[in-house]
């Protein structure tokens, strides 16, 4: 059902952006060596009705057409979904397509609307060879559909858990409910003495409380004492009585990294206001152009830190990650003047996912070939645009990056050389499941 009050947009808009938190391939993006196939998927080949092997709706002799169902209204909320996508069929079709065939989109705005949402996903259905590269807040509703056609393969991130782990659902960043261990384990060397006094913000959402869960039990397994994790709502601008609270506690270590970034913002600028100044960590949500001008300038963020598990996209890994710079380009490609954000990337890796296995489903593909490359994918990094992740057994790599904000700008920090085995990324820990 539509949704339409304000504080209801705003609380959806937050859960979604956290998701970033937990977030989220030729010489520079050749479609096979970014990608280990090995093996069966998750749900395997058993999973894949057999007449989804018969199933070639979308295809033609010269074209495959997808489906791509995003919340492009409240002011193109997820616009970025639609235009990585698109960025990402505009290189493959510069190069002739997939097997002679172009790659083309067609994208749907679900209004932010559950019944919009499943009425779309159902034309998808209908019309399309797949789903690749959606983004909404209302996927649960179309998520029913692809559970009820397992044969219709849908290549997207997905919030809604159930969704997820369907059997015909590929995610090129899995969501786990757990934490990597490895960017904990750096700031308590960095650190040993401020661990025993941390703090968080959390927001007053299921998805965000369920997040924080996980990342507090990977910190406590650490050695962190967490003595501060207030939630907030989803509508608060202000955090003065939180940062005043802190800094009378004792806080010495604050983790922003799951906070979205206009509200890591407000936070930034309580933090000034009040004139504390703990350690703090950044996160993917908060890997934005306008941190910096929205939180009062590089006087509010030089010195902070951001841990993350994909390269510095926004344009600060371009003269060394060749993805970073494909992506930019065919972004501006598809959409000038656009600002790229985590939305766009997830996008891009959605599209680049599904060349992939449809490259390897051969030159008659159906739904049934494509799902049986797809479940064979077991390391997919977009050419080493993110850490590595499996993609058929639905878990998140361990790989990240650390970084700081100096003289107003991003920049990378301790990490190894992007020429190097892990191309930039410090994979010296394991990604931490919470128990059941």
């Amino acid at each position: 059902m539509a949704r339409t009050s304000d504080r209801v947009r705003v609380a959806a808009l937050g859960m979604a952006l956290l998701l970033g938190a937990t977030a989220t391939a030729c010489s520079s993006t050749n479609s096979s060596s970014s990608t280990t196939t090995t093996g069966g998927g998750s749900g395997g080949s058993s999973s894949i009705p057999a007449s989804a092997f018969s199933d070639h709706t979308g295809v033609t002799s010269d074209s495959v057409t997808v489906g791509n169902v995003s919340t492009l209204s409240l002011g193109g909320l997820f616009k970025g979904a639609v235009v990585g996508t698109q960025a990402y069929f505009d290189y493959v079709n510069s190069t002739g397509g997939v097997h002679g065939r172009k790659l083309k989109e067609d994208s749907a705005d679900d209004g932010f609307s559950g019944a919009t949402n499943k009425q779309a996903t159902q034309n998808a259905i209908t019309n399309d060879f797949a789903l690749v590269g959606s983004f909404s807040l209302e996927d649960s509703y179309g998520g029913s559909l692809l559970a009820a056609n397992p044969g219709m393969p849908d290549i997207s991130n997905v919030l809604d858990t159930t969704t997820g782990k369907l059997p015909n659902v590929y995610e090129p960043v899995p969501l786990n409910g757990g934490w990597q261990e490895g960017p904990l384990q750096y700031f308590k060397k960095q650190f040993p003495s401020d661990v025993t006094a941390t703090a968080s913000l959390v927001a007053d959402l299921p998805s965000a409380e369920t997040d924080w869960a996980g990342e507090k039990y990977v910190m406590e397994k650490v050695g962190y004492k967490v003595i501060y994790d207030q939630t907030y709502g989803v509508a608060q601008t202000n955090f003065d009585q939180n940062v005043i609270a802190m800094k009378d506690a004792g806080v010495k270590i604050l983790f922003v990294d799951s906070m979205a970034e206009s509200y890591a913002s407000a936070l930034l600028k309580s933090l000034q206001t009040q004139d504390f100044h703990p350690v703090v960590v950044l996160g993917a949500a908060t890997y934005t152009n306008k941190l910096i001008p929205d939180s009062g300038g590089a006087s509010a963020v030089n010195g902070d830190y951001l841990q993350q598990s994909t390269t510095l996209y926004l344009g600060q890994d371009a003269p060394t990650v060749p993805a970073v710079a494909d992506f930019l380009h065919w972004v501006n490609i598809a959409s000038p003047r656009f600002t790229p954000d985590l939305y766009t990337l997830y996008g891009w890796l959605s599209a680049q996912l599904f060349a992939q296995a449809l490259q390897n489903a051969g030159s008659d593909p159906s739904r049934g070939s494509l799902l049986t490359q797809l479940g064979k994918v077991t390391s997919f990094d977009g050419q080493h645009i993110i850490g590595p992740n499996n993609v058929a057994a639905k878990t998140p790599g361990s790989c990240y990056i650390i970084g700081q904000v100096a003289n107003g700008n991003w920049q990378r920090l301790d990490d190894p050389p992007v020429s190097g085995s892990t191309h930039g990324f410090r994979c010296d820990y394991s990604y931490v499941t919470p128990p059941a």
